[in-house]
């Protein structure tokens, strides 16, 4: 593969969190047990030596049981984490839709948070106004685009999420479950609009439960487990080896 053609590239990456083993009930506790070198932690290691490629224009698939780092993969992807060790490179930019709400304030109306969103996205605000109503057409929301957020369902929240993400055109596009709520019709469209950014040469990746997707969507993927990459390869060989993998109790090892 050729370094110009590469979005994504993990060589070795490892990712570690400590986690408190014993929770204080009440903030003077945690200080009091810190003070005191009481507190206990543990090193949980979210991702153990992941290595992989992905090229630009290629939508690829990162399935897994809940907790196996696919998120974790995604959140250094869009800068959230920094990895523990190994390198990670990114090229070109990136909007994520990692979280429902993510980046919206809920005393705020919808229209306001198309500012406020494709700001953080890296939009001016001369761009935000020449592609507001393009947002607001895609999204759907009728009148509750002047209403607060905190009133809108998790399909709106997705609805408004997805127009912004994508009107801001980014290199690539990270999508992790979002699509998994709001009604099927708009899930389609969500689709087709995915499938033009591929054929437009965007990277995509996209982390979803619904196999069928993966496989219809997919140019390949990743299988986590354990926080290590077990698979890449073709959609229906990745896809055999996770369903073998949700009939086990037995962690497998990488191959």
């Amino acid at each position: 593969m050729a370094e110009n053609s590469c979005s994504v590239q993990f060589d070795d990456v490892v990712q570690h969190f400590r986690v408190i083993q014993e929770r204080p009930d009440t903030l003077r506790e945690f200080f009091a047990k810190m003070a005191h070198r009481k507190a206990t932690y543990r090193d949980f290691e979210a991702l153990r030596h992941v290595s992989f490629r992905v090229s630009k224009g290629e939508m690829v698939g990162i399935i897994g049981r809940n907790g196996s780092g696919k998120s974790t993969i995604l959140k250094i992807v869009a800068g959230v984490y920094t990895p523990t060790s190994g390198r990670v490179e990114i090229h070109g930019s990136v909007a994520p839709l990692i979280e429902l709400g993510a980046g919206f304030h809920h005393e705020l109306t919808g229209r306001e948070n198309i500012l406020l969103n494709a700001l953080l996205l890296g939009l001016s605000k001369r761009e935000v106004k020449e592609r507001e109503a393009r947002i607001i057409e895609f999204a759907e929301l009728g009148d509750f685009i002047d209403s607060p957020i905190k009133q809108y369902s998790s399909g709106m929240y997705m609805r408004l999420a997805f127009s912004v993400a994508t009107e801001v055109d980014p290199d690539i596009l990270i999508v992790d479950e979002i699509l998994g709520v709001g009604d099927g019709g708009f899930r389609q469209k969500c689709f087709e609009r995915i499938l033009q950014f591929r054929s437009c040469g965007k990277t995509i990746l996209f982390v979803s439960h619904d196999m069928s997707s993966v496989s219809r969507h997919c140019d390949r993927v990743l299988l986590i487990h354990n926080g290590e990459l077990i698979e890449d390869g073709p959609s229906n060989r990745a896809i055999a080896r996770y369903e073998e993998l949700l009939t086990q109790t037995q962690p497998v090892s990488a191959c």
